[in-house]
């Protein structure tokens, strides 16, 4: 992802208020998913609606897929490879999105995600700390999350990880907890990137994609998955 130095404020065209939570629909040559936005990520949900509106995804392919991890899409260049002007993998619009990664709702001790990098979470790709130490979000790219199961002891061995790199304590409820060692995740990636959203339906569709031969220089699967399209869902 190219360095991005600011952020281009958007006009909310959809409102977080309610409670109602807003679907987005892909089909994809895998097969369809449905994912669903989080209104407690304001910034990220208005901006993935507002592309998803204007059909910025459709026609984008899955670009790096690395099993038992994640599936991230979402480079405008995947469109059209021939006219790309960037490495596949750095492109998107001029934009980058504040983090949405803690709670502020209270001022308590140890801190506490919004939301976890549990199986099936949907997250925004950002730049790395050493270049964006404001964990800034990518403009468009997501990815969605695998992941494998852990036991206690080797969760408790990446959770010291992540306090190390998030530089404070991090909460991590026994529900959470439960999820990564009966269902799996990514729990290394907690407090670091922004997740704003889950899979509702579909979740063997990103199995099956995870799971695809990819080559060895830049996880792109071998065969092209596409989507065809995006859409908010009624």
């Amino acid at each position: 992802m190219q360095r991005i130095l600011f952020f281009l404020l958007l006009l909310p065209l959809f409102s977080f208020a309610s409670d109602k939570r807003v679907k987005v629909r892909f089909e994809t040559t895998a097969g369809p998913f449905t994912v669903v936005l989080f209104n407690d990520t304001p910034l990220h949900c208005d901006n993935f609606l507002k592309l998803v509106n204007e059909g910025y995804y459709n026609g984008t392919k899955f670009h790096r897929v690395i099993a038992n991890f994640m599936v991230q899409g979402g480079d405008p260049q995947t469109r059209n490879e021939a006219e790309a002007t960037q490495e596949i993998g750095e492109g998107g619009p001029d934009y980058t999105l504040p983090a949405e990664i803690f709670s502020t709702a209270d001022a308590g001790h140890p801190k506490r995600p919004l939301h976890y990098h549990v199986r099936g979470a949907l997250a925004m790709a950002r730049e790395g700390d050493e270049v964006n130490p404001e964990r800034r979000s990518a403009g468009s790219q997501f990815y969605i999350v695998w992941g494998t199961t852990f036991t206690p002891e080797n969760l408790m061995k990446r959770w010291q990880r992540v306090q190390q790199a998030v530089g404070d304590s991090v909460a991590l409820p026994d529900s959470v907890r439960d999820l990564y060692y009966f269902t799996g995740g990514t729990p290394h990636l907690d407090g670091q990137y922004t997740v704003f959203g889950e899979i509702f339906s579909g979740l063997p569709v990103i199995e099956d994609i995870q799971a695809v031969p990819t080559n060895s220089e830049n996880n792109r699967p071998l065969d092209d998955i596409m989507i065809i399209r995006a859409y908010i869902k009624d």
